[in-house]
């Protein structure tokens, strides 16, 4: 059944080229509604709303708006806040019912990764146990793409296609001198090695990593140097790609600190691996070695945006208020592969509950059996998600983003 009100939309977690496109989707499928009253958007996602700081986005220039799919970051800001079980604490809970109540919010997006969606599920199931008629979707978004119940997360094909180019750049790069030197890229990924892996698709211009590894696969540092020795022994030279989350088979992380930092949701912050990886190259190769730790550049490259990811997050976006309105509730929109070549998706509604903490990782027959590059079953599956261009408008030379009032309520 069909309600009218407000929309609220958020976003959380860390941000991706296209997030805002899913903002986009969700805006304005919501002003072109005549079920909704008004379109509010909170201020740094769920801590925003707590706080009942609303931005009118109804009052937006629309011309600003349509800026949105190639203006990267979070528009509206992001946190990483974990709602406590509603039963352990339900102050949180009792606040967001009464700013709802209060601005008559009918309709609830939250755009963000795994954690996202268990706050997205958590509040659909108080709102449902209290009686307020109000319904959450949860719009998915994540460069690691480690979200259950999709295909793939909005995000991922851009960072792809900047790793991919950018190694594929080094990898030229690398090769200028005769001298002996050994590079490491330390892609993101703290558990799921989808990131590292797409570097494997610089393979495709002529000039690739010669090894690449994923946290999925247990990291032996004595085979490690071996596998990078047998690479430099024949040319000099070797380029090598590790994901953050490398660890040892006793699970500790490559990239540990004695003491490490951690995000709101209690991740550790990694970060360090390349560097420490190139010491013990350098040590044990004798030779000149780089790290390059690629670090946000990952996330926010919209110049570099793949044509269909841009596509494919406006269109979960659009989907998710679509089936809100029709008066569907408690789901995350997702993208279902029908196949690979032609690539070709359809969107359906998951669960929430589906996809709130947990981990989708790399299978490991996609994964060589030595565990330092990937298969083509990986290449086949993430190459689709890189293609097109996305014409981004500029001034001045550079990139136009959009320029929001964001006006308080």
């Amino acid at each position: 059944m069909s309600i009218k009100g407000a929309v609220l939309f958020a976003q959380s977690g860390g941000p991706t080229s296209v997030i805002n496109a899913s903002a986009y989707g969700v805006i304005t499928a919501a002003l072109g509604s005549e079920l909704v009253t008004r379109v509010y958007a909170a201020a740094n996602g769920i801590v925003g709303a707590l706080a009942g700081r609303l931005f009118d986005v109804s009052a937006e220039d629309r011309a600003e708006l349509a800026l949105l799919p190639g203006t990267p970051s979070s528009a509206f800001g992001s946190c990483r806040y974990k709602l406590k079980p509603r039963e352990e604490d339900d102050t949180d809970y009792k606040k967001l019912l009464g700013l709802f109540r209060k601005y008559d919010i009918r309709y609830f997006f939250y755009n963000g990764g795994n954690d996202s969606m268990d706050t997205c599920d958590k509040v659909s199931r108080y709102f449902e146990s209290v009686g307020y008629e109000c319904r959450v979707a949860g719009v998915p978004k994540t460069i690691d793409n480690d979200l259950v119940g999709t295909d793939h997360a909005p995000g991922f094909g851009s960072a792809a296609k900047y790793i991919a180019t950018s190694v594929a750049e080094t990898a030229l790069d690398s090769r200028v001198y005769d001298t002996p030197a050994v590079t490491v890229v330390e892609a993101m990924g703290r558990h799921a090695g989808w990131l590292a892996g797409s570097a494997s698709l610089a393979s495709l211009t002529g000039a690739g990593a010669d090894l690449v590894y994923l946290p999925e696969v247990g990291f032996d540092l004595e085979r490690f140097k071996s596998d990078v020795n047998a690479v430099y022994s024949r040319g000099g030279k070797a380029l090598i790609v590790i994901s953050e989350g490398i660890r040892y088979a006793d699970g500790g992380f490559v990239a540990d600190a004695p003491v490490p930092s951690t995000d709101g949701f209690a991740h550790a912050q990694l970060g360090g691996a390349a560097s420490k990886l190139a010491d013990v190259l350098k040590d044990a190769l004798k030779c000149k070695a780089r790290a390059i730790e690629l670090s946000l550049l990952q996330r926010c490259a919209s110049h570099i945006a793949s044509q269909t990811d841009v596509d494919e997050a406006v269109a979960v976006g659009r989907f998710a208020a679509e089936q809100a309105f029709a008066g569907k509730s408690g789901f995350m929109a997702a993208i279902d592969r029908v196949s690979d070549s032609p690539y070709k998706t359809a969107l359906a509604a998951k669960p929430l509950s589906a996809a709130a903490n947990a981990e989708s990782k790399v299978p490991r027959d996609w994964i060589n059996a030595d565990g330092n590059g990937v298969t083509q079953r990986f290449i086949d599956y993430a190459l689709p998600l890189i293609q097109g261009e996305f014409a981004q408008p500029k001034e001045n030379g550079l990139p136009r983003f959009a320029r929001l009032k964001k006006v308080l309520i």
